[in-house]
């Protein structure tokens, strides 16, 4: 179930997305041509294949255990920590647990 926030309020990021069984969900919370900010919420064992991004990209845990990979080294990142993708990086998300995460993306 899809909840809605306003702005100008305090938010709790991890209360706006729900999790799927054996799924991965995002939800755009903004969109413009500078960029956006997503929400994301991956089941245990779920992830996203290696890819590439033409900017930046800042993740941040808001709960459980991510194992990122970035030009092949693994990091595991957990609630409360941050890892920036570099432009044009490959990178891969896996769910050792389920998580939640904080996707900012800025086009430099």
């Amino acid at each position: 179930m899809e909840k809605s926030f306003e702005k100008g309020i305090v938010l709790d990021l991890k209360s706006l997305i729900d999790y799927s069984e054996g799924g991965v969900i995002s939800r755009q919370l903004i969109k413009s041509a500078a960029g956006n900010i997503t929400l994301f919420s991956f089941d245990k064992g779920e992830g996203l294949s290696e890819h590439t991004a033409p900017f930046d990209a800042l993740v941040q845990i808001l709960e459980g255990t991510a194992e990122i990979t970035i030009n092949g080294n693994k990091f595991t990142v957990g609630k409360g920590e941050s890892i920036v993708f570099p432009v044009n990086a490959p990178h891969a998300v896996f769910a050792v647990e389920r998580f939640k995460m904080l996707l900012t993306m800025i086009k430099g």
